[in-house]
């Protein structure tokens, strides 16, 4: 009997038996408050409230959000390709208040092994007007697994299925904003660029199907929607899409997983196609097999699809009739690029820096000395101090533009084309190294204590 049918079966007991009324009330707004809470298990907005906008910040292609947790404010990175809220990289500034926690293992990704965290049950967490009272987090204490240093801001947590599981969720990379609808109160609107698709959840995790073609390859391939990577796509089974005898690929650092650094092949796929949209000279990661092997990687996964594909529309993803639907925005037709220079840069500790500031009047006064209207303006030269990051070279692509100009792992980077590295931000960096080939890239670079110089041109691998 569900719970509908129980509530008109009370209501008919009040009319038949007036001695207990009183009794069936109360059992009534118990009745009502338990499954009120049922129907909010996970986040909910405030009654009455349809949908919610929520402004984000696009870094490296990824999508980061505010959020607030037991009432700490935090930067968490939105990743449909977890199932779990994890929290790291917490300073010890951070003060943050955890419910019921108790130690478990974890692995992920990676070259490591499992790796010690805590399990948090009944915390409090809200994005926007959004809020889930019962929430659980997974927190990790492993300083080598830190996003922060390899995205340049705070990122405090990861979060993906325990925010989409009970919203429509619509992401506009172009306006950098996020809409949380309700499922009772939203209606798609008709749109002509705009195609739908299937997209099935396994383990709560979203895949959708697309067509590879490659070196006169063809075929499909079943991929995770993965808005936590800031590549295009990666796939899995390098035989079936690359000719190694062809070298249109090189060896590189892919990123960072749970478990460790992931390296393996990157290279270019001539097409893939989503539907009707077609995309070409699409850039690829192949990672090497002990990256995964001992994470359990579903059956039928292909790969995944990430944010330099999912940037170049607007999604709307409905985790419970599993359907997503894509539109392309202005920055579809954007090139694939991949960076040419060999360099992955990170934060690495604070420097101090003595920061020259534009002169200032200290007092104004006429020249007595020689009877005339002239007027001295004497100026103070004014120097800022602050603490800024640090930007080191944290991995080095062998036989790359910048090996070959000698620059080495552990590097620190001082200056790049000219311009002190701590007036730039790490994206604007990366972005840099993957601008067009023949860009010319100087650097002032600090190796065990000497200071020199280095310079080398971006190329294209293949």
């Amino acid at each position: 009997m569900d719970h509908i049918k129980l509530i008109f079966y009370i209501f008919k007991l009040l009319k038949t038996s007036p001695k207990i009324k009183n009794f069936i009330a109360v059992s009534i707004l118990l009745l009502l408050g338990y499954f009120n809470g049922f129907s909010q298990n996970g986040f909910f907005l405030p009654a009455n409230v349809e949908k919610n906008n929520i402004r984000f910040e696009l870094i490296n292609n990824l999508v980061v959000i505010p959020v607030e947790l037991n009432g700490t404010k935090l930067s968490f990175l939105l990743d449909t390709g977890v199932n779990s809220t994890i929290v790291f990289s917490l300073s010890k500034e951070d003060s943050i208040q955890l419910n019921n926690a108790k130690t478990i293992k974890i692995r992920g990704l990676g070259e490591g092994g499992s790796i010690t965290a805590l399990m948090s049950k009944n915390n409090t967490m809200r994005i926007g007007d959004a809020r889930d009272v019962n929430h659980t987090v997974y927190v990790i204490f492993d300083e080598t697994f830190n996003l922060s240093k390899k995205m340049g801001v705070p990122i405090h947590g990861i979060i993906g299925y325990d925010l989409f599981k009970n919203f429509i969720v619509k992401t506009n990379y172009n306006s950098k904003k996020i809409t949380l609808y309700n499922h009772n109160s939203y209606t798609q609107k008709r749109c002509k660029k705009c195609q739908e698709f299937d997209m099935k959840i396994k383990d709560n995790k979203p895949y959708i199907d697309v067509i590879v073609n490659n070196d006169g390859k063809r075929g499909k391939a079943s991929l995770l929607i993965d808005s936590g990577s800031s590549d295009s796509f990666w796939l899995f089974n390098e035989e079936r899409f690359l000719d190694v005898k062809s070298n249109k690929f090189f060896d590189d650092y892919l990123g960072q997983g749970l478990s460790g650094g992931i390296f393996g092949k990157r290279s270019k796929l001539d097409l893939v196609e989503i539907g009707d949209f077609h995309l070409k000279g699409v850039k690829v990661a192949y990672p090497e097999e002990i990256s995964f092997e001992n994470v359990k990687i579903l059956e039928g996964r292909d790969g995944s699809v990430g944010g330099d594909v999912l940037r170049r529309f607007t999604t709307i993803m409905d985790y419970a009739n599993q359907k997503i639907v894509l539109k392309k925005n202005s920055k579809f037709n954007d090139p694939f690029y991949y960076n040419m220079s060999g360099l992955t840069i990170e934060h690495d500790g604070v420097v101090l820096v003595k920061d020259k500031q534009d002169p200032v009047t200290s007092s104004l006064r006429a020249n007595e000395d020689n009877n005339d209207d002239r007027v001295i303006i004497p100026m103070t030269t004014v120097f800022k101090f602050y603490l800024a990051p640090r930007f080191v070279v944290s991995e080095l692509r062998e036989d790359s533009p910048a090996a070959k100009a000698g620059i080495k792992k552990g590097d620190e980077i001082l200056q790049v084309n000219g311009k002190p590295t701590y007036r730039y931000k790490l994206h604007e960096l990366i972005a840099l190294f993957s601008s067009h080939e023949g860009k010319k890239i100087s650097m002032v670079v600090v190796t065990h204590g000497i200071v020199s110089k280095r310079k080398f041109i971006l190329k294209k691998v293949f």
